[in-house]
């Protein structure tokens, strides 16, 4: 068995490596390495195990180094799941091994590995972000009754104020919403150029779904899908979608669209427990998972709490959300690009 480095000649073997495993996800693929590397300028050192031949697992790894934030080897940064997967534990073991060497090599603070499911490592851990995953029945009525009923009751306000759902070709509303969105939580947004390029690289499994009101966008989200899963993952709501419901609206719209497509698994993606997204989750009927995301620390002496709810981040954030908009889609830019 021998590790090597991803290029462009091993893409078409590493995504159909990841399309047949069991553990991999949408954040497994190959094109992130070109996502994030064109979109933020870090250096994405992918690898694999190889025998005989053949790709028998895989490592996405991206080097994410902040004066704010510190010096980390990530899998996935921008995603929330990665680790190692791979057809056995001889495969496991020594991509993780050639990742922690690779830690050693950049002089990271710390190679995170955000598995989506437990490993017995001995490695530090940190339950910070759970993630909520259900499957989907083959009845549109019968998801919507599974959704408890004050919930359910905050879709149909939406239907009833007449909002409808359209497919966006471009990213132009998706931004303009998501920005605001992401503003009024005090958190800088990614480029314009981000969401771009995923819908460029990742092509028909990069969806935008969007939520207009009397023919103005009033909410919009980016969904992934792969195999057999749907992952609603950038989506907001304009200052008029509380009032309408318009989120509740979307996120149904999206699994409806789902099931016509023949999707069984829903996934909400991760969040951290106690905030608004968590509560939100909870109340679609949804189940939380713990994400077991694992550190090898290299030069740190402690996990790293990289988080809006660390009390030193506080101040910053209260600051960023009386930013006015226009400031904040031009500085946040700038600081995202660090937030892997």
């Amino acid at each position: 068995m021998e590790i090597k480095r991803l290029d462009d000649a091993r893409k078409r073997d590493w995504d159909a490596f990841v399309e047949t495993c069991p553990e991999a996800t949408f954040f497994h693929r190959a094109g992130w390495k070109e996502v994030v590397e064109r979109a933020f300028g870090h250096t994405m050192p992918y690898l694999f195990a190889e025998s005989a031949g053949r790709i028998v697992g895989v490592l996405p790894l991206g080097h994410i180094k902040s004066f704010l934030f510190g010096n980390a080897l990530i899998s996935n940064p921008f995603c929330v799941y990665g680790g190692a997967v791979a057809e056995s534990e001889e495969a496991r073991v020594a991509l993780e091994q050639a990742g922690i060497q690779l830690a050693r090599e950049f002089g990271v603070d710390y190679l995170e590995l955000r598995n989506r499911l437990p490993r017995s490592t001995g490695r530090p851990t940190k339950a910070l972000y759970v993630t909520f995953r259900k499957d989907l029945d083959p009845d549109p009525e019968r998801n919507l009754s599974a959704v408890p009923r004050k919930q359910r009751a905050m879709i149909r306000k939406g239907m009833a104020a007449g909002l409808t759902s359209v497919l966006d070709r471009d990213i132009e509303r998706l931004y303009d919403i998501y920005a605001e969105s992401v503003r009024n939580l005090g958190t800088p947004v990614f480029p314009k150029r981000y969401f771009a390029i995923l819908k460029e690289v990742f092509g028909e499994d990069c969806e935008i779904l969007t939520v207009e009101h009397r023919g103005q966008a009033v909410a919009s989200v980016m969904n992934f899908y792969f195999r057999d899963e749907v992952l609603p993952y950038y989506g907001g709501g304009s200052e008029r979608a509380r009032d309408l419901k318009a989120n509740d609206f979307m996120y149904w719209e999206v699994m409806r669209r789902a099931v016509e497509k023949g999707i069984r698994v829903f996934d909400y993606g991760r969040s951290k427990e106690g905030t608004g997204s968590y509560r939100f989750k909870i109340h679609w009927g949804f189940e939380p998972e713990r994400l077991p995301y694992e550190y090898e620390l290299i030069k740190a002496k402690a996990v790293p709490d990289i988080n809006p709810l660390n009390p030193k981040y506080r101040l910053f954030v209260s600051a960023w959300q009386r930013l006015p908009l226009p400031v904040s889609k031009w500085v946040g830019p700038w600081l995202s690009r660090s937030l892997g």
